[in-house]
């Protein structure tokens, strides 16, 4: 099969690029994953284990909330216990972003027609200067300042690009330039419609998102929707799943989003059938097992559980490693795209993770190689 596949390429967005701590965001960057803590900032030690367990999810980026003096006094602490940029969520008082910027954020959240005058906004860019941080203007459909709602009359995509550009002149009017935006909305049609207008009247990198998603199932369909939609059209930089969820989940969504897309690969991606009377075994609590058993991998690999011979043989064939149901229990195992070897069902799910384990190891020791290889030229 050829490895050359047009239909599948997306042409990214070409965006300046910033930096958020050491992530660059924009440019030929990759997609960043983003998430946000939703334990009590004021409380180091269980946003510190929040952040770690959204770490380990794969998160690139994590903002947290400085809504008082207590969360921008735990804010350096957490900086110290964190292995990823911070971006320090500001609304309404400038003086919680120059808190966190002397504390370590690597990026302030901003909207900077909320936090007063354009003196405030001077201040916080000094700021934002001296600490090396950037700024992402957050723009959102239910917070738009009174004059648009009045000239526009409701929420729409001119309103929500409008906003944006403004923020952005009071940026650029005080000579920063280290900017993201994102212009936010519940609604689907309305966040895609505004994106794809600011895409085409900035060159700034683009912070993803469909605000106030809902909850795991539904919030994850609807970004998927939205943000795949926009994602497919090379528009996006950053993204971040909001869902009434545990953050590590969101960070979760939004690698499978980018995983189906080609535009990032960590870990597993399991190709799976949805079961049906065909099945040499129960195909719904072995992915369930295996996705769980194998959540720890981080090398980008494939693995397909298939429950009959009807679709098995040819998923397995595009997989790294290859589960086809048999009879009388015994299932064929596919590696690198061949038949190989036959498994009992008891023996299945260790013998299926002994083999992903194995298969990941030996891909990481011929990355290293080759990156020593690399390194020694």
């Amino acid at each position: 099969m050829s490895s050359i596949r047009p239909w599948r390429d997306i042409a990214r967005r070409q965006s300046r690029q910033i930096m958020v701590g050491r992530v660059p965001v924009g440019g030929d960057a990759p997609i960043a994953v983003q998430t946000m803590t939703n334990t009590l900032t004021s409380d180091a030690k269980a946003t510190i284990e929040q952040i770690r367990r959204c770490e380990e999810a794969g998160a690139d980026i994590v903002r947290v909330s400085c809504p008082d003096t207590d969360s921008t006094a735990a804010f350096r602490e957490i900086v110290r216990g964190s292995n990823v940029p911070l971006v320090a969520d500001i609304h309404f008082h400038y003086k919680r972003a120059l808190e966190a910027a002397d504390a370590g954020a690597a990026c302030l959240r901003i909207n900077p027609g909320n936090i007063g005058g354009s003196d405030r906004v001077a201040e916080v860019v000094r700021a934002a200067k001296a600490n090396g941080c950037s700024i992402r203007i957050g723009v959102n459909a239910g917070s738009l300042e009174r004059d648009l709602l009045e000239k526009y009359g409701e929420p729409c995509p001119e309103a929500l690009i409008e906003s944006a550009l403004d923020h952005i002149k009071l940026l650029q009017d005080h000579d920063f330039h280290e900017y993201k935006v994102a212009v936010k909305a519940s609604d689907v049609f309305l966040a895609v419609a505004a994106y794809m207008g600011l895409a085409d009247a900035v060159d700034c990198p683009l912070h993803l998102g469909i605000t106030e998603a809902g909850g795991l199932i539904g919030g994850t369909v609807k970004s998927s929707i939205g943000m795949g939609n926009m994602l497919w059209a090379g528009i996006g930089d950053t993204i971040r799943v909001s869902l009434s969820a545990e953050p590590e989940e969101e960070v979760r969504v939004g690698f499978e989003i980018l995983k189906s897309l080609g535009l990032r690969t960590r870990g597993v991606r399991v190709v799976s059938c949805p079961s049906c009377a065909r099945q040499g075994f129960d195909v719904i609590r072995t992915v369930e097992a295996l996705e769980s058993r194998l959540s720890h991998i981080k090398t980008p690999l494939s693995l397909s559980v298939l429950g009959c011979v009807v679709n098995g043989p040819g998923e397995a064939r595009e997989t790294d490693i290859g589960l086809t149901g048999g009879g009388n229990g015994k299932h064929m195992v596919y590696l690198s795209g061949v038949t190989d070897h036959t498994v009992q069902s008891e023996d299945m799910l260790d013998h299926i993770v002994k083999l992903v384990e194995a298969k990941a190891a030996e891909m990481d020791a011929a990355a290293a190689a080759k990156e020593a290889a690399e390194a020694a030229e």
